[in-house]
């Protein structure tokens, strides 16, 4: 029925997104679409929304006119957490011909129909106390690594965050299922999996088909070190109160886990964490960020941080300011504080003036850039095994090292997908590492 046509799609947000926009694009081939390329001519654009900040409410506008500008004539289809949010918002956009909510979006073939265009966007979108069953994805797109999901949903209450209203409950892939994934993911010569998730610590709660026995983190972690074909395995970011010592430990000897960490910490003002409604104290984070480092020193640790929270005083800010100064970490990703309906913090009185959240917003990335140089710094000397990535950058092949250092060399195809070991030598003014092999052998 759908031979010939040709489908593209756009995903904004986080890893968990593109795994599920690449499981839903192999849908799609099984029903005979070919997919192309966004910028390319398409009879359905798919795009993959996100509502975490108010920038990506934005550019979702944006995407459906540069869609409109390539086939006026093409079907364009809205998904994900925005889509499930406010799905009237956006078919409302000229242009939007079906919204799918946070159940629907995985059956998505199922309600195209003749891909006539539509004078309204037509919704269909569930109560989201229906989300309650699960589905897996992997990502594939590029040759290097996969996003692999183990788990969706939420059961926190954190005051600023909309996903809870957008995934729903908190459920997990089965052990075996997640297995069979990663297995999948190995035979077709992908050398990284990232697990991703929106709460992937809380692994083996809700996990479906399996009702007498629910497997912990740690259970899929150990699993997941015993699946053959996989060079390396990446945790994408875990909250700091579920990251237990046993899987830090873990992680420092197994094969395949790479010593690098995403814990999200939101504020370093336990005044703050209260009103967050977060489940630890800035104590707590210490303790995980000094565990991690007594077993793995080269441990690489990235950040999340919300600034301008309500109420968040210039004397709370330069608390988190301090304590990350004076944290062992690597990065940061800082969040400016946004608004979001239907969010107890949105409500909440003494909000933080919208140039003053730029502002620390700024000194923070600042932060971030001599914390990230710090830590370069202190590799080099190192021997460590990069993966290179397919993409030619201005005549340049990056790469990563396993505590994702990013390097660099002049372009060269025949180091796509490969490992090598090499030895850190300088950081280039770009800020990227320069190396020397350490041997022309390959590892993989």
């Amino acid at each position: 029925m759908h031979e010939n046509k040709k489908v593209a799609f756009y995903t904004l947000g986080c890893k968990l997104n593109f795994s599920e926009t690449s499981t839903i694009s192999r849908t799609f081939k099984n029903e005979g679409f070919s997919k192309v390329e966004f910028t390319e001519k398409a009879d359905i654009y798919v795009i993959n929304t996100c509502s975490v900040t108010e920038n990506a409410d934005k550019r979702f506008k944006t995407i459906v006119k540069q869609a409109q500008k390539v086939n006026a004539d093409a079907f364009v289809v809205a998904i994900g957490c925005y889509a499930q949010l406010k799905p009237e918002e956006l078919a409302d956009v000229d242009g939007v011909d079906l919204v799918l909510g946070a159940t629907e979006k995985f059956k998505i073939t199922d309600y195209l129909n003749d891909l006539t265009k539509n004078d309204m966007g037509e919704v269909h979108s569930c109560e989201i106390e229906e989300a309650d069953f699960y589905v897996g994805s992997y990502s594939i797109g590029d040759r290097t690594r996969a996003f692999l999901k183990v788990q969706d949903g939420c059961d926190y209450k954190c005051t600023y965050c909309t996903i809870p209203l957008a995934r729903g409950i908190s459920r997990s892939d089965t052990l075996e299922n997640v297995l069979q994934n990663a297995k999948d993911i190995s035979e077709q010569n992908i050398k990284e999996i990232v697990l991703t998730g929106v709460n992937i610590g809380d692994y083996g709660k809700g996990e479906f088909g399996n009702k007498h026995h629910e497997h912990t983190f740690l259970d899929l972690v150990k699993a997941l070190d015993e699946v053959e074909g996989i060079e390396r395995l990446r945790i994408s970011s875990i909250e700091p109160n579920l990251l237990k010592n046993e899987t830090i430990d873990f992680v420092a000897q197994s094969h395949t886990f790479v010593p690098h960490f995403h814990i999200p910490l939101q504020s370093g003002s336990d005044e703050l964490l209260k009103k967050m409604k977060r489940r630890y104290m800035s104590g707590l984070y210490v303790d995980r960020v000094t565990q991690i480092k007594r077993v793995m020193p080269n441990a690489c640790i990235g950040v999340d941080v919300i600034v301008g929270f309500p109420g968040e005083t210039d004397a709370l800010f330069l608390e988190t300011y301090n304590f990350l100064n004076e944290l062992d970490i690597s990065y940061l990703h800082v969040f400016t504080y946004s608004e979001r309906d239907n969010t107890p913090a949105a409500e909440m009185e003494n909000a933080v003036p919208l140039k003053v959240r730029k502002k620390r917003s700024k000194m923070l990335r600042g932060l971030s850039a001599k914390k990230r140089r710090a830590f370069y710094e202190s590799q080099l000397g190192n021997t460590l095994e990069v993966l290179f990535e397919g993409e030619n950058k201005e005549g340049y092949i990056h790469g990563f090292t396993e505590n994702y250092v990013k390097v660099k060399m002049p372009w060269d195809p025949s180091y796509v997908n490969t490992l090598h070991q090499v030895c850190l030598s300088k950081i280039d003014e770009d800020g990227l590492v320069r190396f020397e092999f350490a041997s022309e052998k390959v590892i993989a």
